[in-house]
């Protein structure tokens, strides 16, 4: 388990820990309304509304403020106009990193991201410089206590790609228009799964085996997660589990 997995798992444990719904449900808001001024107000027809939906749902966003997200996404309600804008970047140690964010003014965030980096030891990249170690990917969570050959048989046949053990949980990969499939397939047999998104999937990773980089590193994706605008935040470290236990509280 390196890279993202880690870091999802640290920022998860931290969300909990500091009780931030609100933030989280900011971030969710503003998914809901991009996915539904993109494909639309159908959760059948449009795969990433339904998604977002989930998400929020899962996260205890109440549906009175789910469902006023999807109309000023469409237009039925008055409200800001969200930009999908990516940066590039690299993390001390040489690390990868993809921010995406959801803006309403390019300019202030790119400056406000760009400041995150200088300040914590990392640095803004061009365009391109990042993004091709990564590829767009369906990812599922379930929990470990599931049989691993009846994932196998069900996800599989689904579309499923991989299924990697990563210690408290199973994780499976597709691709990116697979991934209600292969969620539905396994909600039909009775394995519904912890999360179901898609992520940003390094092809290969940058040992960190040095606490005080590991440090710096997780540093550095922490104050990028907490922005207001950013919705993810995908990097290629990968930080041995006894040190990220030492230094990811």
């Amino acid at each position: 388990m390196s890279g993202h997995s880690k870091w999802a798992t640290t920022k998860h444990r931290k969300a909990a820990v500091d009780q931030a719904r609100a933030k989280i449900f900011a971030k969710l808001i503003r998914q809901l309304e991009v996915a539904a001024r993109e494909g639309g107000s159908d959760l059948t027809a449009n795969a990433t509304l339904r998604t977002m939906f989930e998400k929020a749902r899962s996260a205890s966003v109440p549906m009175d403020t789910i469902e006023r997200a999807i109309k000023r996404g469409t237009g039925e309600l008055e409200g800001v106009r969200y930009e999908a804008i990516s940066y590039e970047g690299y993390a001390p140690s040489g690390v990868a990193i993809i921010v995406e964010t959801l803006s309403d003014n390019r300019n202030r965030t790119g400056a406000e991201i760009r400041n995150l980096f200088t300040k914590n030891g990392g640095s803004m990249a061009e365009p391109g410089a990042v993004s091709w170690q990564f590829a767009r990917k369906g990812q599922i969570e379930l929990d470990r206590s599931l049989d691993e050959d009846r994932i196998m048989e069900v996800a599989l046949d689904a579309g499923a790609e991989d299924l990697s053990d990563e210690g408290d949980r199973w994780l499976l990969t597709c691709a990116p228009g697979d991934l209600s499939a292969v969620r539905d397939a396994l909600e039909a047999a009775d394995m519904a799964p912890r999360s179901a998104e898609l992520a940003m999937v390094a092809s290969q990773t940058v040992p960190v085996t040095e606490p005080s980089e590991a440090r710096k590193v997780l540093r550095l994706l922490e104050v990028l997660d907490d922005h207001d605008d950013v919705q993810n935040v995908w990097s290629n470290f990968d930080i041995p589990d006894e040190v990220l236990a030492g230094v990811g509280d």
